[in-house]
């Protein structure tokens, strides 16, 4: 056995003897690693064997293991690590400012299995055989999602979200160069002034990050509910509801779907509803909730800001066969007034490349709208368009 298995194993057996909780109490559990691992190495020298010369890097490679995600933590405590996965235990990958690559990093499947174990403990939710897909939030707020055998061809696969914490505020993303100063102004004003704001782009493109950096534009004056699947908007404010929905348990019974969030958080008297991504019939319940005076925000997968629209108007016709889209073109057309389109290059450059203001007007079936930011022209620095802010013209 290895001597930080070992050691692991040891200080685990005397915190719970003891009755300590390591994310409470950490200095006794540095204390307990660092007496465990000089334990070793007395031992160790009294028989002649492999001593462990760096005691502080044992030490934390212990604590990760015993309070942490183990050979994971690294990679996770790695602030310009924004995801981490798994295509097995000898297959780690990490995506670094958008660019992917793989590190030489190698488990066991009983490591592997014994990871996800440890982090689907406090989140109430499961995988197994009946259940093999499982999405869940970590501590820190990162995504997790598991998919097992058999619906994955040989090994488990896991994927981590983080969602780095300085990336939270718009004058962050201005800093790192995701939009203009500009651009970050307008957008803060029009979340405060009560504006409905759409955040479109595709997978990967930051459209959860500039979400949430537009929330905490608002967060301070109004009250703010949110809907998720899975917990990912870190939102923190004074008057701030997160909303998760829930799995159906072993029996069938007990599931809690988007849908019935969205109709519970409009009896929560929320300023501001916002629906972490949406992608099925929870879309019609959005429409409906931003047609009774809410205003809102959400995003939703789409190759641009017009195509996101578009899905807008279709994904509620999954509700059910008495929606029609006459009913919906209209409905949004009333609700919405931005939609900001995020990408990302093949650099991993991430940036808003476009903003849609919305005229309010239908014509034939459509829903007209300006492009006020950036545009289908590709140009790198986009150019604001102020006359036609008129629509939005109040949050200026």
């Amino acid at each position: 056995m290895q001597p930080t298995v070992l050691v692991s194993e040891r200080v685990r057996q005397r915190l719970r003897a003891e009755g300590t909780d390591p994310t409470l109490d950490a200095e006794t559990a540095h204390g307990v690693a660092l007496a465990e691992v000089r334990r070793f190495n007395d031992a160790a020298l009294a028989r002649g064997g492999t001593l462990i010369d760096d005691e502080a890097g044992c030490v934390r490679d212990v604590l990760a293991a015993v309070n942490g995600f183990g050979a994971l933590q690294p990679l996770l405590d790695d602030p310009d690590i924004e995801e981490v996965w798994l295509n097995g235990p000898d297959s780690v990958h990490v995506a670094r400012r958008g660019v992917a690559q793989r590190v030489d990093l190698h488990l066991t499947e009983s490591q592997m299995r014994d990871l996800v174990e440890r982090m689907l403990q406090s989140t109430g939710r499961r995988v197994d055989i009946s259940q093999p897909f499982v999405d869940a939030s970590l501590p820190d707020g990162s995504r997790l999602h598991v998919a097992i055998a058999d619906v994955v061809r040989g090994s488990w696969s896991v994927n981590i979200r983080k969602f780095l914490p300085r990336y939270r505020t718009l004058d962050a993303l201005v800093s790192d160069g995701a939009l203009t100063a500009d651009l970050a102004d307008f957008l803060g004003t029009s979340m405060r002034a009560g504006k409905t704001v759409i955040v479109s782009g595709a997978t990967h493109a930051g459209k959860t990050t500039v979400l949430g950096a537009l929330l905490a534009s608002c967060v301070e004056v109004q009250r703010v509910i949110t809907v998720e699947e899975t917990f990912e908007l870190a939102v923190t404010g004074p008057d701030v509801v997160a909303l998760q929905s829930r799995q159906a348990s072993l029996e069938g019974t007990g599931e809690i779907s988007l849908r019935r969030l969205v109709k519970e958080a409009l009896r929560m008297r929320p300023d501001r509803l916002v629906v972490g991504e949406v992608r099925d019939a929870e879309a019609l319940d959005l429409v409906l909730a931003l047609n009774t005076g809410v205003p809102g925000a959400a995003t939703v997968h789409a190759n641009s800001a017009r195509d996101a629209l578009e899905k807008l108007t279709l994904l509620p016709l999954l509700a059910g066969r008495n929606i029609e889209r006459s009913f919906l073109v209209p409905a949004l057309a009333g609700s919405v007034d931005l939609v900001v389109h995020c990408e990302r290059d093949g650099s991993g450059v991430r940036r808003v490349r476009e903003v849609l203001a919305l005229t309010g007007e239908v014509v034939d079936g459509q829903i007209t709208a300006r492009s006020v930011y950036g545009g289908a022209d590709g140009a790198r620095t986009a150019t604001w368009r102020r006359a036609d802010l008129r629509r939005v013209g109040g949050a200026l």
